[in-house]
């Protein structure tokens, strides 16, 4: 369940490619990932009062014995100015929020990076876009991977976007 606007939103249930490529996406991120950062799947980010979205991945800063910061043992929530990527799978259902609604939002927040993903006849594919703007932020796109995405921001990352969406 999300909150977007201030609506709750129930969430469909997943396929087995949205589960898969949202599992092994997270794996290949986390391995990835410099120390200080890490990975969570389905955690919601509180963006505001009306605004608790879901996204399936989440990359973000997590310093132990940060003073001041979340405790991470008993968050139910990650800040915003800590995430660092927001992933969506779409899904039939979730096609429009996480297109338009979900992005916008992202934006608003200051996250630096989103990326969407989406199930093509080959396989998935990756959407890469940098935040953009600072009055009025908003995502542009970067590329749109269907082998491999290498990306060097926010850390050096090489994933087989095909092996994402294998069986």
């Amino acid at each position: 369940m999300e909150l977007i606007d201030g609506a709750l939103v129930l969430l469909s249930p997943q396929t087995r490619f949205h589960n898969q490529v949202m599992r092994r996406l997270a794996n290949v991120l986390e391995d990835a990932a410099p120390e200080g950062v890490d990975v969570l799947l389905e955690m919601t980010m509180k963006l505001g009062k009306h605004q608790r979205p879901e996204p399936d991945v989440l990359v973000y800063r997590h310093e132990e014995g940060d003073e001041g910061h979340v405790d991470w043992h008993r968050a139910t929530h990650v800040p915003p100015e800590d995430v660092l990527i927001a992933v969506e799978v779409v899904s039939e259902e979730s096609r429009d929020r996480d297109r338009t609604t979900k992005p916008l939002k992202y934006a608003q927040a200051g996250i630096p990076h989103f990326w969407r993903i989406e199930r093509e006849d080959g396989g998935p594919a990756i959407h890469v876009y940098e935040l953009d703007g600072v009055r009025d932020p908003r995502y542009v796109p970067i590329t749109i991977a269907r082998e491999r995405l290498k990306v060097d921001v926010p850390f050096p990352i090489d994933i087989d976007v095909k092996a994402l969406g294998r069986r």
